[in-house]
């Protein structure tokens, strides 16, 4: 019956996005560090990339204090994904030395933890915000951190401040981006 839920996810998720190839500009920032996963790619892209179970995802969502935390699933085979990393970004780089962290979640497709991932992270500028989630791992426990997302399509973003939260499935324009982050910022 697991094997049929996850399935199902992941034929949901791959009928959400298209597959599509796109380099994002390099920036550098920071993250805290989970686990490490040497990845094995060509040594142009040789990065580490952190893995993290649902259960210590779960306990990162719910961190309630003064900072924001932005959460982001994506895949690199997303085409909705990539094209809000950008606005991403931007607010990273706006926010800089502010209280807000962001973390991006690649799920779904852990072949390309060694190949597009890695790449991705590097051509972005993303590498130490980007976390590793073994979909297979994940069970029903793990939705009850939100109130509407069951895994059923990305990107999906999760927003934290203190005891307020709020989520988007689907991607998001900048507007719409600055706008959710500028009401956690109040």
């Amino acid at each position: 019956m697991k094997k049929i839920i996850l399935s199902t996810l992941v034929l949901l998720a791959v009928s959400a996005c298209k597959k599509e190839n796109q380099k994002i500009e390099n920036e550098n920032g920071s993250s805290d560090s989970i686990s490490t996963v040497e990845t094995k790619q060509p040594e142009a892209a040789k990065i580490n990339l952190n893995q993290i179970s649902p259960q210590e995802l779960s306990k990162d969502l719910a961190k309630s204090n003064d900072t924001l935390y932005v959460t982001n699933f994506f895949a690199t085979w997303c085409g909705p994904c990539m094209q809000e990393i950008p606005h991403f970004k931007n607010k990273i780089q706006e926010l800089n030395g502010k209280a807000v962290k962001f973390t991006f979640v690649n799920i779904y497709n852990k072949p390309a933890w060694e190949t597009e991932v890695p790449v991705f992270a590097k051509e972005s500028g993303l590498a130490d915000k980007i976390v590793l989630l073994d979909d297979s791992k994940i069970d029903q426990n793990f939705f009850t951190n939100f109130k509407s997302w069951k895994g059923n399509g990305i990107p999906f973003t999760f927003f934290r401040k203190g005891n307020k939260t709020d989520e988007i499935e689907g991607s998001m324009s900048e507007e719409m981006l600055n706008e959710k982050i500028n009401s956690f910022l109040k």
